[in-house]
């Protein structure tokens, strides 16, 4: 059914999941031009009336980041000026999340920066999945629906390792309450990752906290950039007893050696969803799995139109 002033526009971050998410709510893709002058400037132009519409744009702040989120600011703004009543900024990927505090004297915090942009360009709402560090959301002053891929990772476990003996393994201490709550629902067990950074995208595994010998180990993560501690992580359970390893996580940003070192990784399976599209490398691997959380978002979208409760999509 046609939903009366909903109207779904997108940037060139993720065009095929802004397709998926029109056709889950019976609606067309709004048409927008978004170009680049010759000098790279970004121009954006609404090419249908939006007065007093209900708007949700579409983009993931992902690589190349500055670009998208270019994109993302001003269409906001575009749309803001042709009058929308209301601007969602739905973001599957929230990029510069990991810049969510100083780790040092005289470094920004730029999570909370980009949160301002976004407000100032015009945006009334945000809707989000598995940010990096939860208190982003407290970078807002505006609403911020923060969507897990949980139900989706945890339908795939449930149904590729049934009568396993599985293990859901942190890669490091920052994710074991993620971790924790998979393991809860999947009534499996815990495993923890000691891991001690030597300096930015580099990190060696020191321990493996639980037991992991002889079980299916699913290393879950909210990310996977360059891969290094995904697949660290991978060896230390292979020489620990674990008969399979298995990596999981939400955004598969791949930079790098990502793709090189999954290819090269013990692990049998690497599990993402389409917050991000795969590169050109990383589709050529066999073992990298996509799921989609389309469907997902596209559900709280019509809620959040129809004033209707989202708490039910949160875990």
């Amino acid at each position: 059914m046609f939903i009366n002033h909903l109207k779904i526009f997108a940037g060139h971050s993720n065009p095929e999941m802004a397709r998926e998410i029109c056709e889950y709510l019976s609606i067309p893709l709004g048409q927008a031009v978004v170009k680049r002058f010759s000098d790279d400037e970004v121009f954006v132009e609404i090419k249908e009336n939006v007065r007093g519409a209900d708007v949700f744009v579409i983009q993931s702040t992902c690589p190349p980041v500055n670009d998208h989120l270019m994109e993302l600011l001003i269409m906001v703004d575009a749309l803001r000026r042709a009058s929308a009543r209301r601007i969602t900024a739905v973001m599957p990927y929230y990029g510069y999340a990991r810049q969510d505090r100083k780790t040092a004297p005289r470094t920004p915090i730029t999570a909370k920066l980009v949160a301002n942009l976004i407000t100032v360009a015009g945006a009334r709402r945000v809707l989000t999945m598995d940010l990096h560090a939860g208190q982003i959301q407290g970078f807002f002053d505006i609403p911020v629906d923060h969507l897990f891929a949980a139900p989706v990772l945890i339908d795939y476990i449930k149904d590729t390792f049934r009568e396993k003996d599985i293990v859901i393994v942190s890669p490091d201490a920052g994710g074991v309450e993620r971790a924790r709550a998979y393991a809860k629902r999947l009534e499996a067990g815990l495993a923890i990752i000691d891991k001690r950074r030597i300096r930015p995208n580099e990190s060696e595994v020191m321990n493996v906290v639980g037991d992991v010998k002889g079980k299916v180990a699913i290393i879950l993560d909210d990310m996977i950039d360059t891969a290094g501690t995904i697949c660290q992580a991978a060896q230390a359970l292979a020489e620990r007893g674990a008969v399979e390893v298995h990596g999981m996580a939400t955004h598969p940003v791949l930079s790098g050696p990502a793709v090189e070192r999954i290819s090269k990784s013990p692990m049998k399976s690497v599990v993402v969803t389409n917050t991000i599209p795969l590169r050109e490398e990383a589709l050529k691997i066999k073992r990298i799995k996509v799921l989609s959380v389309s469907k997902l978002l596209a559900e709280a979208i019509r809620r959040i139109h129809n004033d209707d409760s989202v708490s039910s999509l949160f875990v």
